[in-house]
């Protein structure tokens, strides 16, 4: 099939590098019933990466003709007799108005249209945004039937292939890094055992003995010697951990006084760590001692904290330093962004979410699942009504992963909080997942 350059002002151009197929009509049917199949419409259709049926009801606008393309056969008919080359020099306005950019002139942009239902061209190239005539009558035709996006499953999978790509690479790389050290390990301990005889041989040749021991045992201890350098790199070395060593350390590395205030202060610690009856509380309390944080003050120091600053780096540091595990810190910091909430409450996780990725500083996606379940059960009705959106507004932003979502739903179904309304809440987000799974599986 014949190729020709996408375009009209790049006809001439014979290192352009974007083509499509030359038009190939046929005229079908008699007297009232005739028509024009526009044979390779869908081929044309592809190169320009637009849907086949806008290119057949553009020339039926034009011409003022009835049009139908089939999508199960790809035949495009136009009805009445027409010329391949008018045909064609409609197919060359099409392609200003709908397929080039604007700006540069390049075929690669992308149809968006936009919430007012304008249509625009975004360019891959140069990122123009061309904003289309909306007083053309195909017009109506691209709103009422838009095309496909490109599906975030197909960016997912790219990210999963290029995290596993990486981490072959560093097992490779760890692979690598043992040869190399039992290569080393192989020439030290040759090497070592030739200094050891060396050594004893001089040993021998001067007659020299300190503790007056035959020369036989002098060779076997450097010999003796020798391997244990040889072997320095197999010894696992331990760190004696009990009180009693930490004790012995802390009297060597510091002075009689120090030691002790270090001594009093592990011993406050492991006193606050032991799980005290409601009668030694009170008594704590009595005497001044500092109680752990409760939800509520955790989640009024984090209210103040994001009133003084809006840093995600100070607020990181923040939240490392309060008491609480990482998944009472999330819970609190989740009820302190959006505890006041009613509704709107998937686009308040949009425009928060860089405070909750703070939240969870290693990745976890269960600590921010579990937040999300937990602040269900105190956040407002209206505010309840749009989880399922905000799970969706952070699963689009890349802060939540597929696998993790259905494992936690699956997870909650058979747990002890089974019967939250949450679960019923967020069924539809589940259940598009699930599609778009299957989909891209396909």
């Amino acid at each position: 099939m014949a190729l020709q350059n996408i375009g009209a002002s790049n006809r001439d151009d014979a290192f352009y590098r974007y083509k499509m197929p030359r038009m190939i009509t046929k005229i079908e049917g008699r007297g009232n019933g005739i028509k024009t199949n526009i044979v390779n419409n869908v081929e044309i259709a592809k190169a320009l990466a637009r849907p086949a049926s806008y290119t057949t009801k553009y020339f039926g606008c034009e011409l003022g003709a009835q049009s139908k393309f089939d999508e199960k056969t790809g035949t495009s008919l136009v009805n009445g007799a027409h010329e391949t080359a008018k045909l064609a020099g409609l197919l060359e306005n099409f392609i200003k108005k709908y397929v080039q950019c604007y700006g540069c002139g390049n075929p690669e942009t992308e149809i968006v249209i936009t919430k007012t239902q304008m249509i625009t061209l975004k360019c891959a190239a140069c990122g123009f945004l061309s904003d289309v005539d909306m007083r053309d009558k195909l017009t109506t035709f691209i709103l009422k039937n838009p095309p496909e996006q490109k599906k975030l499953k197909d960016k997912k999978a790219l990210r999963k292939a290029e995290k596993e790509r990486l981490k072959e690479g560093e097992v490779a790389d760890e692979e690598q890094n043992k040869l190399k050290k039992e290569a080393k390990k192989k020439g030290s301990s040759a090497s070592s055992k030739d200094v050891a005889k060396s050594g004893s041989t001089k040993k021998k040749s001067s007659g020299f003995d300190e503790n007056h021991s035959p020369t036989h045992s002098q060779a076997g201890e450097s010999d003796q010697v020798g391997s244990d350098n040889g072997d320095e790199d197999d010894v696992q070395w331990q760190t004696d951990t009990s009180l009693e060593a930490a004790r012995q350390r802390i009297q060597e590395q510091l002075s009689a006084v120090t030691a002790d205030m270090v001594m009093l202060s592990t011993s406050e610690e492991k006193h606050k760590s032991v799980n005290k009856s409601p009668e030694h509380d009170n008594k704590g309390h009595e005497n001044g001692v500092k109680r752990a944080n409760t939800f509520e003050t955790l989640v009024d120091e984090i209210k103040e904290f994001l009133k003084t600053s809006s840093s995600v780096k100070q607020l990181k540091s923040f939240l490392v330093s309060l008491s609480g595990t990482q998944q009472e810190v999330t819970d609190a910091l989740f009820m302190a962004l959006f505890g006041d909430v009613k509704k709107g409450f998937a686009k308040e996780v949009g425009k928060k979410k860089t405070y909750l990725a703070a939240g969870t500083q290693d990745g976890s996606h269960m600590i921010l699942l579990h937040a999300f379940e937990s602040f269900y059960t105190k956040a407002n009705p209206e505010a309840a009504k749009e989880v399922g959106l905000a799970l969706k507004v952070l699963y689009d932003s890349d802060l939540l992963e597929e696998e993790f979502i259905l494992e936690w739903y699956k997870k909650g179904l058979a747990g002890s909080n089974k019967n939250s309304p949450i679960w019923k809440n967020i069924v539809p987000f589940i259940e598009w997942l699930q599609n778009a799974e299957s989909e891209s599986e396909e």
